[in-house]
């Protein structure tokens, strides 16, 4: 793969954005911790330093040695990375008078600078700082300003050395990506030949090389990530591909069968195992959310390698990991944007003795299913909404019952099928149905019913990290409502989730 672009983490929630950013623009790039990047710069055209939570005053403040980089290559710095520049290069950086946050407008833009190319002035951007730079670093040149910001933007000369105390990478800052351009492509001479045709030929080469005649297991989940990869290596190794489908009893109404089919037609070589029963009984009684993950992750790892080991000399386990899997699984210093532990990273227990393949760890969501459409992949497949991994274990507060699965089932095929019926389904990021752990009292007929509550839930996100409910119209919901309660016996009330992420969560557990 060729790098091109180097992004140095010091912990800003915005980190990922500026890679989204940089990959918009056919351009690759990686993230790497501030503290931890690669010993071999030679393959990388242009470095960008992020923002981070962090005051360059403190004393614990990210401190990255920057001597391969300063005056060596296309540099550009971000917020705190300005701040950062210009606090250890001979300026100052200081507490602002005022908490610099939010939109603010260029009111100054230096002439003939090719930074600023097709930018307006008067351009918004969008700050995110409580320190600001009082007095630019030494050979400093002036850029921009805003009305409460002097040193908004400056270069450093006889470098190729940008900063710039706001963030282009959000929507806010409107030429955010015209500066980007700028940067990369005009200044730094970045080619832009990132695209979905070249990474399919590349990584399908790459694969091959490294796979050769080997036999790799694949365990397939219905979902986009899986299925593109599974394509990828089919294209690479052909029959040396063993896909594994596993039927944990807690899928979608009838998606056990409709995802087998639908693999059989693209030419995989799919397996599917019911294992429903075995997840069921272990779950049995079981309440707490954390424990049914971890439940449903074990007996998944215990049906998958039991299925393994009837292939003969299978060498190699394919994963469907992609790139923001990767980037919050590395610690880096400080409180950034969401640090865990991934499944899809570093799980295997130590018994498997295969080496691991993933063909999408360095794709973003958007990025895997372009490069789904250019394999063909039936477009409603890769329009699928994202399904969590413990399916619907984690849409069944409390404990699970096959009869309480059965409800689930029937209530959230109703709520999906109406989706699509009413054109609505391509307008939402994700939606499901939660069965709470209440019943109501109700009336049905002349008879009193006590049964059970449901809760749907439809969200718009781009990326599942925040997410706004969806404003479904009341027609739609009504219609939904009294087909649940009149078809799905044991309901008898339904309720809409209006909740936003943050503070509630997509999922209810």
């Amino acid at each position: 793969m060729q790098h091109n672009v180097l992004i140095l983490d010091f912990g800003s929630q915005y980190t990922q954005l500026i890679a989204r950013r940089v990959r918009e623009l056919n351009i690759f790039c990686e993230i790497f911790p501030f503290n931890h990047f690669p010993d071999d710069l030679s393959s990388y055209k242009a470095v960008i330093l992020s923002g981070s939570p962090f005051s360059v005053r403190a004393e614990d403040a990210p401190h990255p040695d920057l001597s391969q980089i300063r005056g060596k290559m296309p540099l550009l710095a971000v917020c705190y990375g300005a701040q950062y520049l210009a606090h250890f290069s001979g300026g100052e950086v200081a507490p602002s008078n005022i908490r610099e946050y939010g939109r603010a407008n260029l009111s100054f833009i230096k002439e003939n600078e090719l930074f600023f190319d097709n930018v307006d002035l008067h351009s918004q951007v969008w700050m995110s700082h409580s320190d600001t730079i009082k007095q630019m670093p030494t050979n400093g040149v002036r850029l921009a300003s805003t009305k409460d910001v002097e040193n908004a933007a400056y270069r450093i000369d006889g470098e190729t050395t940008y900063a710039i105390q706001f963030h282009p990478e959000v929507y806010h800052s409107t030429d955010g990506k015209q500066m980007l351009e700028n940067f990369l492509v005009k200044i730094a001479e970045v080619p832009q030949n990132f695209t979905p045709n070249a990474f399919v030929d590349e990584i399908i080469a790459e694969m091959k090389e490294k796979i050769q005649d080997d036999k790799v297991v694949l365990g397939l989940s219905g979902g986009v990530d899986s299925t593109v990869a599974a394509v990828l290596l089919n294209k690479a190794v052909g029959a040396n591909l063993y896909c594994i489908f596993v039927n944990n009893g807690l899928l979608r109404k009838n998606e056990f069968e409709n995802v087998l089919n639908q693999y059989k037609g693209m030419g995989l070589n799919v397996k599917g195992v019911d294992a429903s029963e075995r997840f069921l009984s272990e779950l049995a009684g079981v309440e707490d959310p954390e424990t049914k993950r971890k439940i449903i992750g074990r007996v998944f790892i215990e049906v998958f390698d039991d299925e393994a080991h009837l292939i003969e000399d299978v060498k190699w386990l394919a994963q469907g990991t992609i790139y923001p899997d990767v980037i919050e699984s590395v610690s880096v210093k400080g409180p950034s944007a969401t640090i865990k532990s991934h499944h899809n990273v570093g799980g295997l227990p130590d018994f498997m003795k295969l080496k691991i393949v993933e063909p999408l760890r360095m794709l973003f969501k958007d990025e895997v299913r372009r490069v789904g459409a250019t394999l063909g992949i039936d477009p409603e497949l890769l329009g699928r909404h994202p399904f969590p991994g413990p399916g619907l274990s984690i849409r069944i507060l409390g404990d699970i019952t096959p009869e309480k699965v059965r409800i689930l089932q029937e209530v959230d095929s109703i709520f999906i099928e109406g989706l699509k019926t009413h054109g609505l389904y391509n307008k939402v990021w994700q939606a499901g149905a939660i069965l709470l752990p209440v019943n109501s009292v109700g009336v049905m007929g002349d008879e009193r019913t006590y049964e059970k509550v449901v809760a749907l839930r439809a969200v718009e996100s781009t990326d599942g990290m925040t997410a706004d409910w969806v404003h479904l119209p009341y027609d739609f919901l009504m219609k939904i409502s009294n087909e649940i309660i009149n078809k799905v016996k044991g309901v008898n009330r339904v309720v809409y989730d209006i909740s936003s992420k943050p503070p509630a969560t997509i999922e209810w557990e």
